[in-house]
């Protein structure tokens, strides 16, 4: 598919799905195409030791994306690389934009688990229009190749030392960058700008990196974070909250 840019998510990324709403923003005004594809976290994480690196309920969430991200590439190859927007903005919907559950009774690890689950994946699947035996791909770890092909495509146009999203812009000559990492979504006109700056940077060649860890958590729901709230800053490391020691 000959795309204007190339976003790598994982659908369990916080993060890609606040980049990938602002990404549709920009798509709906400047009718750009944008070929979704794939990188996993848990894949870039297989060699790390979790305890130690991240949060207790990282694995789990990661886990979990990469069974999602399963079912998302036998749709792929049964129904055309078209159906991944659908499927990206349901999971994402479905993950990120209902408040969470404040009950307790279920941890956040739990809770990050089941998303890994055919009870999690069918509605998903019927929203996006798509057969609900596409979640017996969750546990077939046949597409584990093919993802991991997609995620060394993405870190092979990047380097290594990144997370999610990858954007690549103007596909196959154009530059590929991690981010970038939004907490607030624009409204319209400042999306479009945004997007300017954005490219610009990217289009001059020896631009390499504009970095802060410090973070706001995202304006999501399920983050705690309602539609023109300012999340909790936070300062991240190698890819989550957890304070170096």
């Amino acid at each position: 598919m000959d795309a204007d840019i190339n976003f790598y998510f994982d659908p369990v990324c916080p993060f890609a799905w606040m980049t990938s709403k602002w990404v549709r923003q920009v798509q709906a005004q400047r009718e750009y195409t944008v070929d979704w594809r794939f990188i996993s976290l848990r894949l870039i994480n297989a060699h790390v030791d979790y305890d130690a690196q991240f949060p207790p309920e990282y694995e789990a969430g990661h886990t979990a994306g990469l069974r999602l991200l399963r079912v998302a590439a036998r749709a792929r190859a049964e129904h055309g690389r078209e159906s991944i927007a659908r499927l990206y903005e349901a999971f994402g919907t479905q993950i990120f934009e209902a408040a969470p559950d404040t009950a307790g009774q279920r941890s956040e690890a739990e809770v990050r688990e089941e998303r890994g689950t055919r009870e999690f994946v069918e509605p998903v699947l019927a929203q996006a229009g798509l057969p609900l035996e596409l979640a017996e791909a969750l546990d077939d770890d046949f597409w584990d190749c093919e993802i991991r092909q997609e995620t060394d495509e993405a870190l092979g146009l990047t380097g290594k030392d990144v997370g999610t999203p990858i954007i690549h812009f103007e596909p196959p000559a154009g530059v590929a960058f991690f981010g970038p990492v939004i907490s607030r979504l624009p409204d319209d006109q400042s999306a479009a700008e945004l997007w300017d700056h954005v490219v610009g940077l990217a289009r001059f060649p020896g631009f390499a990196e504009l970095k802060r860890s410090l973070r706001e958590r995202p304006q999501l729901p399920a983050l705690g974070v309602s539609s023109g709230a300012v999340g909790q800053q936070e300062d991240w490391h190698g890819g989550s909250r957890r304070q170096k020691k």
